[in-house]
């Protein structure tokens, strides 16, 4: 029974710890579980999507670029973008591969006429490199930019407002 009582003695209320401060007195002092900073217990992962979604938008933010993705896939996006329901896919064009820390982008873009396509790239990939790395924590190790097309003043745009009867 004598270390029971010991036991009983050595904890405070609360499953505090009662540490001698002084000879004759008694301190509480709280013991703390898992340590370190509770911000970095855990993992976080993210998608190649998301990555993707942060790209596209940060691209088409730039003056002088017109769409993104490949005359293809524009036309099949414009399509899916019509059905009731569906939505603009922002990541059209955008390819990511996502690592722990690192990330790497490759962006097929459409150009308008015009415009220097080393200044616009330039761009595109600060703009992107900025969005990517601010957004998420992963650095981005590189972005790859295909210019497939040059948007001419007189094309017609392959995605035109829906007609309303």
């Amino acid at each position: 029974m004598t270390d029971m009582t010991e036991q009983n003695r050595t904890r405070a209320p609360g499953g505090e710890k009662e540490v001698p401060d002084t000879p004759g007195t008694r301190k509480a002092q709280v013991t703390r579980r898992g340590g370190g900073d509770p911000g970095t217990r855990g993992r976080t992962t993210i998608a190649d999507g998301v990555v993707e979604k942060i790209a596209g938008l940060a691209a088409r933010d730039v003056v002088g670029v017109h769409a993104l993705g490949s005359g293809l896939s524009r036309t099949f996006g414009a399509v899916r973008d019509r059905v009731p329901g569906g939505s603009k896919s922002v990541t059209r064009g955008v390819k990511a591969e996502v690592g722990e820390v690192q990330t790497a982008l490759d962006l097929e873009v459409v150009v308008d006429y015009g415009v220097s396509i080393a200044d616009v790239a330039r761009a595109v990939r600060e703009n992107v490199i900025a969005a990517v790395e601010r957004m998420t924590g992963l650095e981005v190790v590189e972005v790859n930019i295909a210019v497939s097309d040059v948007k001419l003043p007189e094309e017609e745009d392959e995605e035109p407002e829906p007609r309303i009867q």
